[in-house]
């Protein structure tokens, strides 16, 4: 003690990782563990606006993230495009698929290197995909892993492998299973800035109450240990107001349009929501800069008239005028995509962390 009655806040941190063996206590003031130093883009900018309150974000490092859909949605498309961005950021990907529907070109094409800092591992149990994890966190503990589960429904545990096809006898083992390990995975993940993407299959809420159902039309399977332990959760679901997929002039499907809401984040922005298009065909990847154009449209910024002519104005009122099937190339030219990017960060992130405002979807947000 220094004084009388006054405590040494470091010596008392000493004392006590000293007695336990490893840095548990901290001064939140100097060194906050829990504190997200580093995000992952998730390959759109508005959902990068929308996943935490006042900065632009994506997927927390050393967090994990529940990333959900309905069949044919693009979560294991979306989940690839995150993985590429995090090898630019210096992560090893570590991809454990359950599914058996990963290879190597449509990989390639999401812009993945499978040749270096990725690993792809067979799904073949609950418990070896969580034990994977732990061991490779233990053997490498300076490396930074993004840890991508496609998908936890699908993956079986082995009580269900050894067992029969009786559903009754297996019942909720995953939940269980769940409630045990991500406890235990949370802090080492933290302090070693690891990240847990789970892939999820969104399902069709069944019950009784016509009132419940239309609030939350969808569920996530695997118990509430996801909820509760997931500091972000993305659900992607069809549009309502659109069709649901994207189809060439050949009137073949190339891709999928979709709502996207998160569903949960302890950054301030639960239930914000955002739409894009993501193409699955030749070129693999989240439509990011024709989804500005309905940003701007779901904002009710000022600065955006629209029309058959559309404006947009900078910040001294000077108008840009465009057509809709010029939006693309317009956003090529350097002096509109700045005053473009500006009206999306000051409606979308900087209103938003003043006025709590949330611009998302129209029709949209009741939908998971």
């Amino acid at each position: 003690m220094t004084k009388a009655g006054k405590i040494d806040i470091n010596a008392m941190k000493k004392f006590v990782n000293k007695k336990v063996g490893i840095d548990i206590a901290h001064d939140l003031n100097q060194d906050n563990p829990t504190a997200v130093k580093e995000w992952i883009p998730t390959g759109s900018r508005w959902l990068d606006s929308i996943t935490c309150r006042g900065e632009m974000a994506g997927i927390p490092v050393g967090k994990i993230t529940e990333l959900a859909g309905l069949s044919s949605s693009g979560k294991s498309y979306m989940a690839c495009q995150i993985a590429s961005q995090a090898q630019k950021k210096g992560h090893f990907v570590v991809y454990f698929d359950a599914e058996s529907a990963i290879d190597p070109k449509f990989l390639t094409n999401s812009g993945i290197d499978t040749k270096s800092d990725f690993m792809y591992i067979q799904a073949v149990s609950v418990e070896k995909v969580l034990e994977t994890i732990e061991d490779l966190m233990m053997q490498y503990s300076e490396t930074k892993f993004l840890f991508i589960w496609d998908s936890i429904a699908a993956t079986s545990a082995e009580a269900d492998l050894e067992g029969d096809f009786n559903p009754q006898s297996s019942m909720a083992v995953k939940p269980r299973i769940f409630a045990k390990a991500f406890p235990k995975l949370t802090i080492p993940l933290a302090n070693q800035q690891c990240t847990l993407l789970l892939i999820n299959q969104l399902k069709t809420n069944i019950t009784a109450s016509i009132w419940e159902a239309r609030i939350t039309p969808y569920v996530a399977p695997g118990g509430k240990a996801i909820e509760y332990f997931s500091s972000l959760r993305i659900w992607l679901t069809k549009r309502k107001s659109k069709a649901a997929f994207v189809v060439n002039s050949s009137g073949l499907r190339i891709g999928s349009e979709v709502a996207v809401k998160v569903e949960k984040s302890r950054f301030g922005s639960e239930g914000r929501t955002c739409g894009f298009k993501i193409l699955w065909g030749n070129k693999v990847g989240i439509q990011d800069e024709e989804s500005w154009l309905e940003a701007l449209r779901a904002s009710g910024s000022e600065r955006f008239k629209a029309g058959a002519w559309n404006k947009i104005f900078d910040a001294k009122g000077k108008e840009f005028k465009f057509q809709k099937s010029q939006w693309i190339e317009k956003l090529q030219e350097p002096e509109f995509r700045a005053v473009v990017l500006d009206i999306m960060d000051e409606e979308i992130i900087r209103k938003f962390e003043s006025e709590g405002k949330n611009f998302g979807l129209e029709g949209e947000n009741e939908e998971g």
